[in-house]
């Protein structure tokens, strides 16, 4: 279905049944520079949910529609697909994985009095103030962070570099790790990557005598060539690389770099054993991706979970947009029960939390994972 003034190349739907429909926006990232594995595996989790729960008779009778819009990884792209979902008569808007582009969807989706379930995006900020109408599945990228610093003491790492490009969710993430750090003994020093190519990243990674470099970097430039840099540089052979924003999860991390994308630790958030209805989920998601399914994946399922949920109790009249719906959830998620709360200083109604760890790739097996951590 190709709706009026929609975005170029963006219209896809999953579940229609025009105009008996109850319509879900889902925003996504599926084409460069977006991060197109993860809007992948995002999409595949919200598809199989909404599939399912019409499977079981839909939302009080009425099936689930997936209005599906591509973000690209741009924020005023999002802004705009909001716009249009809101014009279509969407009951709610969900998704996205980049915070950045997150962000600006939840600040126009609250502007329309549109209800959006943030699925991946984690910066605390998600919105200026705020609001009623804007929840998170995600753990707050404070939260995860600091989880993934616990981690990097209790392996005996304080001279912590990173490699960082412009960005609010990386100087973020960087503020986090030295607030959290600085009290405890260790030490934050930043590599701007627009100024530093590999070779001189590794220089400076002599200089200042770290013993981990942190990834703040988009995947898979630079993030690759700064990898395979390092673990070419003898003078570096004991550093601790880690990415906490998640570049090794997707299989295109150890196609670029093999055994060279192996132990390096990031976060995911997911149990340390699913339970049945995850097992279950993760069968399906498997079978549907070609793949094992990612903990976005995952974060997608639950999301539509969620939506028919608040959606039960509100279809029919005009506003599941001015009630307070995230407050009344109780929902079994394929990663735990789910509950949204007032958090201090976070913004939004929020998931705490999901279940929260640091893995890497192991180096004998870079298709398996180790859990190394968990917060």
């Amino acid at each position: 279905m190709t709706a009026p003034h929609s975005l170029p190349g963006s219209e896809r739907t999953e579940g229609s049944t025009e105009g008996s429909s109850v319509r879900i926006g889902a925003l996504v990232p599926l084409t460069r520079p977006g991060w197109v594995e993860a809007g992948q595996h995002l999409l595949a989790g919200l598809e199989l949910a909404v599939r399912e729960v019409n499977d079981a008779g839909g939302v009080v009778g009425r099936p689930l529609e997936l209005m599906v819009r591509d973000t690209a990884a741009d924020p005023q792209r999002a802004a705009a697909a909001v716009e249009e979902l809101a014009r279509l008569g969407v009951a709610a808007v969900a998704g996205e994985y980049h915070s950045v582009v997150a962000r600006a969807a939840a600040a126009r989706a609250d502007a329309l009095g549109l209800p959006f379930l943030c699925s991946s995006a984690v910066l605390d900020a998600l919105t200026e103030q705020p609001t009623e109408r804007v929840a998170r599945l995600a753990p707050a990228q404070s939260h995860g962070w600091q989880v993934y610093a616990d981690f990097l003491l209790g392996a005996g790492h304080s001279r912590i570099a990173v490699a960082t490009q412009s960005s609010v969710y990386w100087a973020s993430g960087v503020r986090i790790l030295r607030d959290y750090l600085a009290p405890r003994g260790g030490t934050v020093v930043e590599l701007d990557v627009r100024a530093l190519d590999p070779a001189a990243v590794c220089d400076e990674l002599v200089g200042h005598r770290a013993t981990a470099l942190l990834l703040l970097v988009g995947h898979p430039d630079p993030a690759v060539p700064i990898v395979k840099a390092v673990r070419r540089d003898r003078r570096l052979a004991g550093i601790l690389i880690g990415a906490p924003a998640g570049q090794p999860e997707f299989p295109e991390w150890a196609t670029l770099l093999g055994g060279d994308g192996a132990a390096i630790p990031f976060l995911r958030y997911l149990p340390e054993r699913l339970g049945p209805l995850g097992r279950r989920v993760g069968t399906a998601l498997r079978e549907r991706l070609g793949q094992a399914p990612s903990f976005v994946a995952f974060e997608g399922y639950d999301t539509v979970l969620v939506l028919a949920d608040v959606l039960r109790a509100h279809v029919g009249e005009d506003e599941p947009r001015a009630a307070e719906p995230w407050s009344r959830v109780a929902v079994e998620g394929t990663r735990g029960q789910i509950r949204f709360s007032r958090t201090p200083g976070i913004s939004v109604w929020q998931w705490t939390w999901a279940p929260t760890q640091v893995v890497d790739r192991d180096p004998a097996e870079p298709d398996r994972f180790r859990i190394l951590h968990a917060g």
